[in-house]
C-alpha cells in the first residue's frame, strides 16, 4: 500500500478515536459508558449531561471529521483519495476506537462532518432529511437511518461528485444500520427512546 494512503488511514484512525463524549462527561464527574445507553455519542451525552453538551459533543465529534479532512484536502489537493481515507478512518476510529477497548458512538456526527467537507452541497441536503426526520419522528435512530439512506441517494445524484466519495458514502451509509441495529430492534418492538418525552433518559 501506497505510504501516504497508509499515514492516511492511521493518522485518522487515532484522531477519531478520540472521545468527546467520554472526556466531557468524565469533567464534570460521569462515566458516560455507564449511564443510559453507555454510548460514547452525542445523544447520550445530552440525557446524561444535558442538551447543551449534546450539541457540543455533536459539533466536536463533526470536527473530528471535517478538520482532518479538510487538511488532507489542502495538503494532498491532487489526490482525492487521501481526504477520503482520512475521513473514513476518522468515521471507524469513532466507532472503534483504540483507546477505549474498540467500544465507541455511532459515528453520525463524525461521518456528517467528514463528508461535509468532501461534498457539501449534497451532504447539506442528505443533513436536512436527518433533522427533518428527527424532528418529525422525535427520535435521533430513525434521523440516522434516514441519513444512512440519503447520503448515498444524494453523493449519487450529484454531478462533480468523485467515486471515491460516493463509495464512502455508500459504505458508510450503510454501516449505518450496523451501527444502530440495538435502535432498529428498540424500533420494533416499540420500546425506542424518544426525544419528545421529558422523563425520557
Amino acid at each position: 500500500m501506497n505510504t501516504t494512503y497508509l499515514l492516511s488511514l492511521v493518522s485518522g484512525y487515532l484522531i477519531g478515536s478520540v472521545s468527546f463524549a467520554l472526556l466531557l462527561a468524565k469533567l464534570q464527574g460521569i462515566d458516560l459508558r455507564e449511564v443510559g445507553s453507555g454510548n460514547l455519542g452525542a445523544t447520550n451525552a445530552g440525557r446524561a449531561l444535558g442538551k447543551k453538551y449534546g450539541v457540543l459533543v455533536y459539533l466536536l465529534d463533526m470536527l473530528k471529521g471535517a478538520l482532518p479532512v479538510l487538511a488532507a484536502k489542502l495538503f494532498f489537493a491532487a489526490d482525492i483519495n487521501i481526504a477520503v481515507l482520512v475521513g473514513m478512518s476518522a468515521y471507524l476510529g469513532h466507532i472503534w476506537p483504540l483507546y477505549l477497548g474498540f467500544k465507541g458512538g455511532k459515528g453520525v456526527a463524525t461521518l456528517s462532518g467528514a463528508l461535509l467537507v468532501l461534498a457539501p452541497l449534497p451532504t447539506l441536503i442528505a443533513g436536512i432529511v436527518f433533522f427533518a426526520t428527527v424532528f418529525i419522528s422525535g427520535m435521533m435512530s430513525v434521523g440516522s437511518l434516514a441519513l444512512g439512506v440519503a447520503l448515498p441517494l444524494s453523493l449519487f445524484s450529484s454531478p462533480g461528485v468523485h467515486d471515491s466519495i460516493k463509495h464512502f458514502s455508500l459504505f458508510a451509509g450503510l454501516f449505518l444500520y450496523i451501527t444502530h441495529r440495538t435502535n432498529i430492534m428498540r424500533l420494533l418492538r416499540g420500546e425506542e427512546s424518544s426525544l419528545k418525552k421529558k422523563n425520557d433518559q
